[in-house]
């Protein structure tokens, strides 16, 4: 009996349509990660081959339409000659996955902590399942009280989609830790470029020339918000003051 095109297809496994994609794919996995092994040591950081498939998934869902931004309200928007210098934005009650860091720079951390989390959001938790992309991921970072210098220690979260809010992913990393923020008003200000030690530093120095009354705010701990990823070059950021509780 002649086999139907369909039977081949099953008794011999995939066809080579499919050969052709799977090929293409081991491609397109080379291409990402070799993109981001060459970003990574321009940070002094070394991407692993295991990161491959997290990149490729990573990417593959990076539309902008299905990022979910993380929800706030705003509560005053700070103007000079048309020029917005900060918002003043209420963000909720919510739960974050977090892994701390202390490299020798922040740009490692920064790198090394996404990298983490990217495992966490791709597939490697308890469900199984991609969990979906929100922005900004955020860096909380320290400073001493002088706001002179910012401590090696720091915290990058990823803000969990709204339906896993409730019962989140275990992660299968033992760095990675699930903590409930409570409802925060923070001071934004946006910034694009790098982000270093020294354009951190810059940033909380502006913003707290712009406030009327910075003393409002923690003096020693602050949040850096990115909206692109740490591979981009040109990425658009905040930095948050946090109002005191």
């Amino acid at each position: 009996l002649e086999e139907s095109p369909d039977s081949a297809y099953h008794s011999h496994g995939s066809s080579l349509e499919e050969e052709a994609a799977e090929r293409t794919d081991d491609e397109e996995q080379e291409r990402l990660l070799s993109y981001w092994q060459s970003v990574g040591r321009g940070h002094q950081v070394d991407v692993p081959r295991d990161m491959a498939e997290p990149i490729q998934q990573l990417t593959r869902n990076n539309n902008p339409q299905e990022r979910q931004t993380i929800p706030f309200t705003l509560i005053q928007r700070k103007e000079k000659l048309g020029d917005l210098l900060y918002e003043k934005r209420q963000y909720g009650k919510a739960k974050w996955a977090c892994i701390k860091m202390k490299e020798k720079q922040y740009e490692q951390s920064i790198c090394l902590g996404f990298m983490k989390l990217m495992r966490y959001i791709c597939e490697q938790n308890s469900s199984g399942l991609y969990l979906g992309i929100t922005i900004p991921i955020v860096t909380i970072v320290h400073t001493d009280e002088s706001q002179s210098a910012m401590m090696q220690s720091v915290t990058v979260a990823y803000y969990l989609p709204e339906v896993l809010q409730d019962e989140p992913p275990h992660p299968f990393d033992s760095d990675i830790i699930i903590e409930e923020w409570p409802s925060t008003i923070v001071y934004s200000r946006s910034f694009r470029g790098i982000t270093n030690e020294d354009s951190i530093m810059r940033e909380i120095s502006v913003l707290a020339a712009i406030l009327e009354s910075p003393e409002l705010c923690l003096q020693d701990t602050f949040i850096i918000a990115g909206y692109t990823n740490p591979a981009a070059a040109n990425r658009h950021n905040e930095i948050w003051f946090l109002q005191r509780p």
